[in-house]
């Protein structure tokens, strides 16, 4: 007799209570006056529901509560159990937060050391009917990774905590924009599945598009139980989706031998995935199901797969290794941002959050999200809707910065996380690469490892070997590159890593970050990379942001609520090294806040424009970073409340699908149109150099014809390129209403008076449509509307305008229409002119 797969979840009656460790002085600690707790949740948000610890993302509570990740937590709960028919129970964590002991009627069932897999355990024989207690006690995780780093062997990392020791996310230790949390919780789902016969233990699927079809292919793992070894099994596979009929494709039935088995459905016409801007999104569902010597099924699952191919170029040129997405044979130039835990208290992000998230990168015109190393494996939500939506997942396993130990009991986990991560994401049409890790290639060649490790290993063994191992038995179809910076061609021999330098800027990726660090930001100028994987700069969050969570008075950028939100070794130093070369300082607070993060977003535009003008040699930058896990001052162009800042919608223009924009070109000028559409562009390129005060000065006009995703550059005569009054003048340039702009000298030892900006506004459904008319010359016009609604958002920003030209944006907020009157304010509309006008 067969009986089917059931699973029934342990969420109720929890509760919580430290165990042991450094506790405050009156904080609960006996059992009878435990906490209630959430499953899935955390030690923190458990708390804070019970109103037992302050918001640790206000001023210094970080380091007020940094006992939590010192001491040993216990969550404990009972539920009913009634014996059934069942072969099997099992025990199933989705995920642990992160060293625990696992006690069941207090019976010792198991023990996990690994944030990011599941656990599994047979618990019939633990079971009593009636009542049942299960327990988990979690380490401390500071303890724990301090032991186990002594255990392996100090190795290299830029932080004091060794989060290199253990399996949890590196950037829950604290990072350089963000806070030290660690966490500990139950934060996936937990409960009991019964089952009999034989369950899917692992299931992969395959989308393979073949001209206008193509295949499906399943392949099944499966878990017998001990007393149905030898019960016949069968497996069924159908597929619906776009285009598809279910009585011209019924399903297929294969026989199991042994624990495995392969089923292939060929399918005459199927549509083609596309990434955002390149096409739609069609999607179908794969339902398969476990069948045993009769009509029951007793599993089923299912996966949802786009039809598209994907490969990066990486064929040797003249120039170098180009590191080129290709989609459906489609070049793809990668408009991208890095991605970290959108909450420093990850169980608080939810499906709606990411949608939030994901919609304001669609609207910033992005393709590409990069799932940095030191965070985490996303949920499956995460990945859903970057299929839903076309934006590609870039996957790093999860190693950061840092030497990485390759015994046990490390290495076993690695390889445990890694299959399973693999199977779990590798279905996904957004997943177009899996990457070993972030920087490690490049820390082990320049940062000195070599000679403090002094032979010990340091992760090579995962990411030459392990990884592309793994990869090639259970996704061959998902591309993998070695690491992040990463040159096609390199290798490790077993003693040095071999080929062209991790880093080097004419092969494959790169990371930039000497402009942040030592640099100004115009030296981005002097790099064409053939892929910009990781760049950036930093800037305040925005202000209804700031002065929520951090109260001092006076706020001040030096303030000590500041410093605790400014998490960059010498942050404020780069800050203003980074803005004197372009604007002085501010002594208000107000406009200090707004000339860094003006600073920031002009940085980023600047490179982006660059990297987008060197298209095909540059095919694809990546941002450092779309958003923040909490408030703090970073590279992030949506703070942690999820507000956007200036440098969002610097992305947004310069990753528009069409950009004209004016570059040095051989000590000269060139206008560089981009056409990344399908379709051709054509129209006049008018480039006029015009005075501050609007006076045309010199014209040039030419007709111009660009093919879908291609990129045109034209050199601007002298008289249009050449200053005859370089402190009041600039160029422009573009087709229609495609416009770029190039200034002959920096704001500070520029001309440029103050800005007469004329606002209109109506009401318009959702907000409110403004007119901004400018008088003189106004650069980088911004409306800060969070400071008259802190939900408010403005549709654009960062626009300069020449005398009498005029501009229209929407600010949506709920309520009536908002007044010009105070969007006018000078803290709301904010120019680069207040910068330089004295």
């Amino acid at each position: 007799m067969t009986s089917s797969l059931s699973f029934r979840p342990i969420d109720a009656g929890w509760t919580l209570q430290a165990s042991a460790g450094p506790v405050p002085d009156g904080f609960i600690t006996d059992a009878a006056a435990a906490v209630p707790a959430t499953v899935p949740g955390c030690v923190h948000t458990d708390l804070l529901a019970a109103g037992l610890i302050p918001d640790p993302f206000l001023d210094d509570n970080e380091s007020a509560l940094a006992w939590i990740g010192l001491v040993d937590w216990t969550y404990a709960t009972t539920f009913t159990w009634a014996p059934d028919d069942a072969d099997r129970t099992d025990l199933v964590f989705e995920g642990l937060d992160t060293v625990t002991t696992i006690l069941l009627n207090g019976r010792e069932i198991g023990a996990t050391a690994n944030q990011h897999r599941s656990y599994r355990f047979d618990v019939r024989d633990a079971l009593v009917e009636g009542e049942n207690e299960l327990v988990v006690r979690f380490r401390s995780p500071v303890k724990y990774a301090n032991e186990q780093s002594v255990a392996l062997g100090v190795r290299q990392r830029p932080y004091p905590l060794p989060y290199d020791a253990i399996r949890k996310s590196a950037c829950s230790f604290g990072w350089d924009w963000g806070i030290a949390t660690y966490t500990s919780g139950i934060v996936k789902p937990v409960g009991l599945e019964s089952w009999s016969v034989a369950r899917l233990a692992q299931t992969r699927v395959v989308a393979t598009p073949d001209g206008d079809g193509g295949s499906i292919t399943v392949e099944v793992e499966l878990e017998r139980a001990g007393s149905a070894a030898s019960v016949p099994l069968s497996v069924h596979v159908a597929v619906n989706g776009p285009g598809l009929d279910d009585d011209a494709l019924p399903g297929t039935t294969v026989v199991v031998e042994g624990e495995r088995a392969r089923v292939r459905l060929d399918m005459p016409a199927v549509e083609r995935w596309w990434p955002a801007g390149y096409g739609e999104q069609p999607l179908y569902v794969v339902d398969v199901r476990l069948h045993g010597d009769g009509p029951d099924v007793i599993d089923a699952t299912h996966r949802v797969v786009g039809f598209r191919d994907v490969r990066w170029d990486v064929t040797p040129d003249e120039a170098g290794t180009p590191f080129t997405l290709v989609v459906n044979d489609q070049p793809v130039f990668v408009k991208g941002v890095n991605w970290i835990p959108d909450d420093a208290l990850t169980v608080r992000v939810t499906r709606d959050r990411l949608r939030r998230r994901f919609e304001q990168a669609l609207d910033a015109n992005l393709n590409l999200i990069r799932v940095w190393g030191g965070g985490l494996y996303e949920s499956d939500d995460f990945y859903e809707l970057a299929d839903e939506q076309g934006l590609l997942v870039w996957q790093d396993f999860l190693f950061a910065c840092a030497a990485y130990a390759e015994e046990d009991p490390l290495r076993s986990e690695v390889e445990a996380e890694a299959r399973e991560n693999i199977v779990r994401l590798g279905h996904h049409a957004s997943l177009v690469l899996l990457t070993g890790n972030n920087e490690n290639l490049w820390g082990y060649e320049d940062w000195g490892w070599k000679l403090r490790l002094d032979g010990k290993t340091w992760g090579a063994h995962y990411y030459y070997e392990l990884f592309p191992a793994l990869v090639a038995e259970l996704a061959p179809h998902v591309p993998y590159a070695p690491g992040s910076p990463f040159s096609p061609g390199a290798g490790w021999d077993g003693e040095a890593q071999t080929g062209p330098h991790p880093n080097d800027e004419q092969h494959g990726s790169m990371h930039l970050w000497e402009q942040w660090n030592r640099e100004d930001w115009h030296t981005y100028r002097d790099h064409r990379p053939r892929f910009v994987a990781e760049f950036g700069w930093q800037g305040p969050p925005a202000w209804s942001t700031l002065v929520r969570s951090v109260s001092d008075a006076p706020l001040t950028p030096e303030s000590p609520g500041m410093i605790v939100h400014q998490k960059a070794m010498e942050g404020n130093t780069k800050l203003s090294n980074g803005l004197i070369p372009h604007f002085r300082m501010p002594e208000a607070m107000e406009d200090w806040h707004w000339a860094m993060q003006l600073n920031q977003a002009l940085a980023v535009r600047t490179a982006l424009e660059h990297f987008r003008s060197w298209a095909p040699h540059t095919q694809g930058a990546i941002v450092w970073q779309l958003n923040d896990c909490w408030p703090v001052t970073s590279w992030a162009a949506i703070d942690g409340d999820e507000r956007p800042k200036p440098l969002y919608y610097g992305l947004k223009h310069a990753f528009a699908p069409r950009l004209a924009t004016i570059q040095p070109r051989g000590g000269d000028l060139a206008a560089v149109l981009v056409n990344d559409t399908a379709e051709t562009w054509e129209g006049e390129l008018l480039a006029r150099r015009v005075g501050f005060g609007g006076d045309e000065l010199a014209r040039f006009a030419t007709a111009v014809s660009l093919a879908p995703r291609e990129t045109v550059t034209v050199a601007l005569p002298g008289d249009v390129a050449t200053a005859g009054d370089a402190a009041s003048e600039l160029v422009v340039a573009g087709v229609d209403d495609v416009r770029g702009s190039w200034f002959f000298a920096e704001p500070r030892d520029s001309a440029l008076g103050a800005a007469d900006v004329d606002v209109r506004t109506e009401p318009t459904a959702g907000g409110t449509r403004v007119t901004l008319t400018a008088s003189t010359l106004v650069r980088d016009l911004t409306l800060l509307v969070d400071k008259v609604d802190p939900d408010a958002v403005a549709s654009d920003a960062l626009m300069t305008l020449l005398p009498g030209e005029s501009a229209t944006l929407v600010v949506r907020h709920d309520g009536e229409g908002l007044a010009a009157s105070v969007l006018s304010d000078p803290r709301v509309l904010r120019t680069a002119n207040e910068l330089v006008v004295s």
